[in-house]
C-alpha cells in the first residue's frame, strides 16, 4: 500500500490525531477502503479527517478504535478535537463550524450584526465586547481572531462557496462602530462583491411585514450531503437537518430575497454610506 504525503502533526490538535489514524491505519496495512468497510462515511471524509481538515465524529472513532484495536484511543480523543476546532467559538455553533467549510453554497440572513464571515476586526471585537462584556482581553481576541481566521475561505483559489447575505437596512445606516472604522467595515463587504466573492441584498426598513422578521438565517448546501439549517439568538444556536423543515426555511428564505433591494442598488447604497461615514456624515435612510 502506498504511503499519502506527511502531516505535519504539531500544526494543531486535527492534525496531531489526523497523523495518529493514518499511521495506525497504514501499519495495519489498511487502505482508506478498507479501513472504512462496515461504516457510513466515504474516503474523501476520511481524508479529510486524516489530514485534520475535519474532526472525526463519535461513531467513527469508535469504528477506529474497533477496527485498529486501539483500545478506545481515538474515541476518548475526539472530543480534544472537537475542542481545538471550535477554539473561539461557542460549542453549539460547533456543527454549523465543520460545515461551513465545506458548504457549496452559504444563504445568510442578518437582521441585527452583520454576519461573522464579513466582519472586520474591529467589527467583531465591538460585537465580542457588548456581548460578552465580562470577558478578559485574551478572551476576547480569542475569540475575534477565530472569527476573523473563518473569513480566508473567500480568499482561497480552490475552493470558494457561493455566498448570498441579505442585511438589514439598520446593520448599514446606524454604526456601531466610530465613522472611519464603519467606513472600512463597508468597504470590505463591497470589495468582496465587486470581487465576485459575494452577492449582497438589503432589506429597507420600509419593506413591511416579511418572512424572517424574527431570527437569523443560515441555509448551507453541500455538493456530497444534505442541506443544513442554521439559527441563533443571544447565547444559543440549533443546527436544523430535518429535509423538510429545512427546505420550509428555504422557501420563506427565497420570499426574503423576493422583497429585497436588487443586488446592484444594495452595493450602491453600501459604497455610498461607506463614503459618507468617511465624510464623517451620517448615511441617509431611505425612508
Amino acid at each position: 500500500m502506498t504511503r499519502g504525503k506527511d502531516i505535519d502533526g504539531s500544526t494543531s490538535v486535527p492534525t496531531f490525531y489526523g497523523k495518529e489514524l493514518r499511521w495506525k491505519r497504514e501499519a495495519a496495512g489498511l487502505s482508506l477502503e478498507a479501513f472504512l468497510e462496515g461504516s457510513f462515511y466515504g474516503k474523501t471524509y476520511l481524508s479529510d479527517i486524516e489530514r485534520g481538515e475535519r474532526r472525526m465524529p463519535l461513531d467513527l472513532a469508535r469504528h477506529a478504535d474497533r477496527v485498529l484495536e486501539t483500545d478506545g484511543y481515538f474515541e476518548r480523543h475526539c472530543e480534544d478535537v472537537r475542542r481545538a476546532r471550535r477554539a473561539g467559538h461557542a460549542e453549539y455553533y460547533e456543527k454549523a463550524l465543520e460545515a461551513e467549510k465545506h458548504a457549496a453554497r452559504i444563504e445568510v440572513w442578518a437582521p441585527a450584526v452583520l454576519p461573522g464571515l464579513l466582519q472586520i476586526a474591529e467589527y467583531a471585537r465591538a460585537v465580542v465586547k457588548a456581548t460578552h462584556p465580562l470577558s478578559l482581553d485574551d478572551e476576547v481576541e480569542e475569540k475575534v481572531s477565530a472569527r476573523i481566521a473563518r473569513a480566508s475561505l473567500f480568499e482561497q483559489d480552490h475552493y470558494t462557496p457561493s455566498y448570498w447575505a441579505i442585511l438589514h437596512e439598520s446593520l448599514i445606516t446606524d454604526a456601531i462602530l466610530p465613522p472611519t472604522e464603519m467606513a472600512a467595515q463597508l468597504d470590505r463587504i463591497a470589495d468582496l462583491v465587486d470581487r465576485r466573492r459575494i452577492i449582497t441584498q438589503i432589506i429597507l426598513r420600509t419593506c413591511g411585514p416579511h418572512p424572517f422578521m424574527s431570527g437569523t438565517a443560515m441555509i448551507m448546501t453541500f455538493p456530497d450531503a444534505p442541506p443544513l439549517f442554521y439559527t441563533e439568538s443571544l447565547h444559543s444556536g440549533d443546527t436544523i437537518d430535518d429535509p423538510t423543515l429545512v427546505e420550509q426555511y428555504r422557501r420563506s428564505y427565497d420570499l426574503l430575497r423576493a422583497v429585497a433591494l436588487s443586488p446592484e442598488a444594495s452595493l450602491a447604497m453600501i459604497k455610498t454610506a461607506a463614503e459618507d461615514y468617511r465624510n464623517g456624515k451620517q448615511p441617509d435612510r431611505l425612508e
